[in-house]
């Protein structure tokens, strides 16, 4: 079987469309390890982070035909982790009730800046996945995904004064557990 990167994604897509089971392997194969990476950063558990991971591409292959080549294959796959990174997170709270409901935020939603001294991207990485479930996803939704405070609101099902306070919540568990680092 020829490598993934030896076929350009029109390719790989055109053979899923078709049910290949090779082309939808050398899918996997091409980006699996990427976004399995995203998937960690959704859920630091290794195990439900490799089920979100096989559950997003069940999806992607059931669900090929929606990708319109407006943007990359990779961006669109992305799209489709993330969002079931967010189902994972909703099933898994509402089965636990344990989302943190806090509407206080501080009146100043500015970014802060975090003082980076002797860290590597995997001190922060790991940082990160201890933060708690509810500041852990809404900050990598806003941080890495970009999403606004309605935005995450919307798909968690949660008010934009949560949103805003889980990241807030993040900064500073992040600022305080980095700040030992300098």
């Amino acid at each position: 079987m020829p490598s993934s990167d030896f076929i350009d994604d029109d390719e790989l897509v055109a053979g899923c469309l078709r049910e290949d089971r090779k082309m939808q392997e050398m899918l996997y194969r091409k980006y699996a390890k990427t976004m399995y990476n995203i998937c960690l950063a959704y859920e630091p558990d290794r195990d439900s982070a490799k089920d979100i991971l096989q559950e997003a591409f069940i999806k992607v292959f059931r669900s090929i035909s929606d990708y319109n080549k407006l943007g990359s294959l990779q961006g669109w796959i992305r799209r489709v982790i993330t969002n079931t990174a967010i189902d994972h997170f909703r099933k898994v709270k509402i089965e636990e009730k344990r989302f943190i409901n806090i509407d206080l935020v501080k009146k100043d939603d500015e970014p802060h800046i975090l003082e980076v001294y002797s860290l590597n991207t995997n001190d922060i990485l790991n940082k990160v996945q201890q933060l708690p479930d509810g500041a852990r996803l809404v900050f990598n939704l806003f941080s890495l995904e970009g999403f606004n405070h309605k935005e995450i609101a919307e798909k968690l099902g949660i008010s934009e004064g949560t949103s805003k306070s889980q990241l807030n919540r993040a900064k500073q568990l992040l600022q305080e557990w980095l700040g030992e680092y300098k």
